[in-house]
């Protein structure tokens, strides 16, 4: 217990929860934390528009734990935060908090299911991007709140009608605003024309980068200027990094299985939660990243520790590092085992991380992948995991030599480790010695082919 003789179990105190009312029985995750005017805040999102699941909104928590729902709390489905530097305000979904906690609401976004808010590429001073879950493009005034709607991204990018869109994330920088869109379902798994995407604008035109799941971008001002964006498809996590006037992907592994579906994603996240130190939560692993690069090399990458937990967002607030929780999801009785929703916070420090599960996982560069001879794989990483197998197949009607390389300092320098033959049609099970690590790992393949190389780390 504390000084005020409140329960705390293990990081989590039972008082800070927010549940929802019992009709409609919907989901209450909390979707965004900030430390701001001397308190944490946060807001809910529900699973469907504005009206539903009362006892959620907007929140905050004074340094003596106590919890308040704010007056001005409005019930809706929210997970952007920013810090609009100009004029000092916070803004969590439709709210717009000034330094000394002052609570401004933008009626016109309430109904929209906020997903980012992001810098303004023309006039940032004065005006911010909000990103909707249904691909609303918007562009609000921060001081009188006047909205309006600037594109329709399901229509930019060329997404069908029929799929659901759930776009999750967007940030500026380097004279491009990045979105996200996390759709993912069973055409994904088999490899029909997927929705998912990642995409770029420059004010007049939009680039698709991948027609691949998404579900995070963000990047820093200084230390290091990449743009980092996170998704993932059947192979591995993806970590695509936009530096020195180009992107580069990275393959990480998956921890979980539990997250291949577009609305089970939430949520993957890159935040400073230290100073200058960043963490990264992707396919159930928490990794170190570093804001920094040096010769548009990405290096330093390393997990922590696995986990179940659904993560919406995380900070740091007076010493500790916060978790944002979504701990049971009735949404409308589709699970007849869950009763009433609701979240909590898991408060802690960020060394506490490495208790969780110890870091394993399964994943590779291709998955039953079309290769062509002397073509490099992405790079995937190995660092940070005890024991290493390797898993190889492919369907040429002739043996196929696979060239294992290794980036060991992690600076995008390669160099040949071990040649592996697998026969014609055939399939090789090889198991790296303990102890045998690099940073990153790549294959090449002397002959067309379509192959799988499967690293499975325990």
């Amino acid at each position: 217990m504390d000084r005020h003789g409140r329960v705390n179990i293990s990081g989590v105190f039972p008082h800070l929860a927010v549940v929802a009312e019992h009709t409609p029985r919907t989901e209450t995750g909390i979707g965004a934390l900030m430390p701001w005017a001397d308190r944490l805040w946060f807001v809910t999102y529900v699973s469907s528009k504005a009206g539903s699941g009362g006892g959620t909104g907007l929140f905050e928590v004074d340094g003596d734990l106590n919890l308040r729902k704010c007056p001005q709390s409005v019930v809706g489905t929210y997970a952007n935060r920013m810090i609009h530097h100009a004029t000092s305000q916070l803004i969590i979904g439709p709210h717009f908090i000034d330094a000394q906690g002052n609570v401004r609401t933008a009626e016109s976004l309430v109904d929209i299911r906020l997903a980012a808010t992001a810098t303004h590429l023309k006039d940032p001073n004065n005006l911010v991007y909000m990103l909707g879950m249904e691909g609303e493009l918007l562009e609000t005034n921060v001081h009188s709140l006047e909205t309006r709607r600037i594109a329709d991204l399901v229509k930019e990018l060329g997404l069908e009608q029929t799929e659901h869109p759930h776009f999750k994330d967007a940030y500026t920088a380097h004279g491009r605003l990045v979105v996200a869109n996390n759709t993912r379902t069973e055409r994904d798994y088999l490899n029909q024309p997927q929705q998912g995407a990642l995409a770029e604008w420059d004010g007049r035109t939009w680039t698709v980068l991948e027609r691949r799941q998404f579900n995070a971008v963000t990047g820093r001002k200084s230390i290091g200027d990449a743009i980092f964006a996170v998704g993932a498809d059947n192979a591995s996590v993806l970590l695509k990094v936009f530096a020195r006037g180009q992107w580069s992907t990275y393959r990480l592994p998956k921890a979980t299985q539990t997250q291949d579906h577009g609305w089970t994603t939430e949520w993957p996240r890159i935040r400073e939660v230290e100073s200058e130190r960043w963490l990264m939560d992707a396919g159930g692993m928490f990794y170190e990243l570093p804001a920094m690069h040096y010769g548009g090399q990405v290096w330093g990458v390393r997990p922590i520790s696995t986990h179940l937990r659904i993560i919406p967002d995380f900070c740091s607030w007076r010493g500790m590092l916060v978790l944002a929780g979504d701990q049971t999801t009735p949404i409308h009785d589709s699970n007849l085992f869950v009763g009433q929703p609701q979240a909590n916070l898991w408060l802690g420090h960020t060394d506490e991380l490495w208790r969780f599960g110890k870091p394993q996982g399964w994943g590779g560069p291709w998955r039953d992948t079309p290769v062509e001879p002397g073509q490099a794989s992405d790079p995937y990483l190995m660092t940070g995991f005890e024991h290493k197998c390797l898993h190889l197949s492919h369907d040429a009607g002739r043996e196929v030599t696979f060239t294992l390389e290794v980036d060991f300092l992690g600076d995008g320098r390669w160099s040949p480790c071990r040649r592996l033959s697998v026969p014609a049609e055939g399939y090789l099970c090889h198991i790296l010695e303990p102890g045998f690590s690099a940073h990153w790992v790549r294959l090449m393949a002397d002959a067309p082919c379509r192959a799988t190389a499967w690293f499975v780390y325990t």
